[in-house]
């Protein structure tokens, strides 16, 4: 059983990743209800909190039927993410995170996220100065080092435990990798040798298979799936039946188009009609994979801004899909005859 502090979240965990303009509150609540353990907001910036942006503080707004649920925080100064840390807790999640693994310029150049890695005391002291400030569990997101020639993760990794950290997530590549070559699981054993609390393992979970095989391969406590739940928001509904039967099911396009249009309402509710559609927009993609006619119909409701045309167009398509499966069952069966 994984345990934060007194939170009890299970085993062998399926998370799904803080993702930037991706994992609003509408797609968390879809991952939860398709079987994702646990979810992770946004990152949030401490500087902006602070200053009370809006942006930031909407980012906080979580609701019950996606706990368990996790803030993400990230920045580089230990008393501002401190104060960032307390406002957060007052936004009732389960747990709070702090991104140490975010390699984008304009946050690592700045001394946070990946950058971090650079100054381990300074990590030391931010995580110790978040864990004193709040009761609720701390985790930490970070990567295994900031290049192929300073991989530190093995020396960071008991320091950030020793500073309080309930559970580490690991990216297993670098900061110079970004998201590029394969992420390198080896260092997820290496590094539960060396901490006792639950260890996360992030990158490359793309399939059932690949979840299935990274617990196998590496005992880690939990697997933590960014882009693999956008590009297929059934994952983990997928990996807990192959996990359970041995195989999974591929959802239908009735299931398909009703989850796109229940997902896409949710995100218009929260955003309002024209940047609820015009955020939903990076979706289409993962809910029409590997359909045949997918590639045209995104290509129309990507120019589409109104949400009732949208969803007219995508239960058109349903509805036609349908029909064409059954003159083809009907051909088929004339055949065999």
């Amino acid at each position: 059983m994984v345990k934060l502090g007194n939170l009890e979240l299970g085993e062998k965990l399926l998370l799904l990743a803080p993702m930037e303009d991706v994992t609003d509150i509408s797609f968390r609540l879809i991952m939860r209800e398709r079987g994702a353990d646990a979810v992770y907001t946004e990152f949030i910036s401490s500087e902006a909190l602070i200053r009370d942006a809006a942006k930031s503080k909407q980012k906080l707004v979580t609701s019950p039927k996606e706990r368990p649920v996790a803030i993400q925080i990230y920045g580089g100064d230990p008393d501002v993410m401190r104060e960032a840390a307390q406002i957060s807790e007052a936004a009732s999640p389960d747990f709070i995170d702090i991104n140490c693994g975010c390699w984008v310029k304009n946050v690592a150049g700045k001394g946070a996220g990946a950058g971090l890695l650079k100054d381990p005391p300074r990590m030391e002291r931010m995580v110790k100065a978040v864990v004193d400030a709040v009761k609720l569990p701390v985790t930490v997101k970070t990567r295994i080092g900031w290049d192929q020639n300073s991989i530190n993760i093995l020396e960071i990794a008991p320091m950030l435990e020793q500073a309080g950290a309930k559970a580490l997530t690991i990216h297993c590549r670098t900061r110079s990798q970004g998201h590029n070559g394969e992420a390198d699981w080896t260092w997820i054993p290496r590094i539960k040798e060396v901490v006792s609390i639950p260890v996360f393992l992030n990158g490359d979970v793309k399939t059932p298979e690949s979840a299935e095989r990274a617990f196998r391969e590496t005992g880690c406590d939990g697997v933590m799936i960014a882009r693999g739940a956008i590009t297929n928001p059934f994952i983990f509904q997928q990996i807990k039946q192959l996990r359970e039967t041995g195989e999974y099911v591929q959802p239908s396009i009735a299931d398909r188009i009703d989850l796109c249009v229940r997902h896409l309402r949710h995100s218009c509710e929260v955003r309002g009609e024209k940047r609820g559609v015009f955020a939903f927009r990076k979706h289409y993609a993962g809910y029409l994979r590997e359909v045949y006619g997918g590639a045209r119909l995104r290509a129309e409701l990507m120019q589409i801004a109104e949400l009732d045309r949208v969803i007219e167009r995508l239960e058109h398509f349903k509805e036609h899909f349908e029909q064409d499966s059954e003159i083809d069952s009907l051909v088929a069966l004339s055949v065999a005859a």
